[in-house]
């Protein structure tokens, strides 16, 4: 008598695990094991999804640093070259005016000796001429004369050569050009030499 006759064997276990129900070829409700097998599978593509996208915000972030980093610093080496230039075109003009206030600092005593010419009545003919293209050229350099009798001393622009007093002034005055002063600009090439008149001093009191 065979094993399966005295039932000591149990019936093999068959089971169909096909999705299509091959006799009325509808889809199969999904089991509970392969249902959470389905879930699993699903949960880890959400957590995939969420990792790439928490990865791409980190990436979209370090480049958004990075941009602001190098605007910045395209930002500080622009006004360094702005500067830069304004520094080298301030130092352009000051070697300029320099230049131009040594060589007329050289022509004072030639117009010095012009203007005592003309003071005594001596400059005429061609000398006249060549002394009016000199005066006009150093004009054009932007040299200028200043100094008037009359005019209050300032210590800044004015050097006394002779001090007196006298009752027609009531402050320190001009009251005699020894010399005039020349200038460019506001910078001051010599000053004025001057005689200075300051009012009488009172009479001093007997008693």
């Amino acid at each position: 008598m065979s094993t399966r006759e005295n039932g000591s064997e149990e019936e093999p276990v068959i089971r169909d695990n096909r999705k299509i129900d091959p006799e009325t070829g509808q889809v199969r409700e999904t089991g509970p094991a392969e249902g959470t097998g389905q879930t699993a599978q699903n949960d880890k593509e959400q957590a995939a999804d969420r990792s790439s996208s928490l990865a791409a915000d980190l990436a979209s972030i370090e480049l958004a640093t990075q941009l602001a980093e190098r605007t910045a610093d395209l930002q500080r080496l622009q006004a360094e070259y702005s500067n830069y230039r304004k520094r080298v075109e301030r130092d352009r003009v000051a070697v300029k005016e320099q230049a131009v206030a040594g060589v007329l600092a050289e022509l004072l005593p030639v117009l010095d000796d012009i203007g005592r010419a003309r003071d005594h009545g001596e400059l005429t003919g061609g000398f006249a001429k060549v002394s009016e293209s000199l005066e006009a050229a150093t004009g054009k350099l932007g040299l200028s004369t200043f100094g008037a009798k009359g005019e209050p001393f300032d210590p800044t622009v004015h050097e006394a050569l002779m001090h007196s007093y006298s009752p027609d002034v009531t402050e320190p005055t001009c009251v005699e050009i020894l010399q005039p002063g020349y200038r460019i600009g506001e910078r001051v090439l010599r000053p004025a030499r001057v005689a200075v008149a300051e009012p009488e001093e009172p009479a001093a009191d007997d008693n």
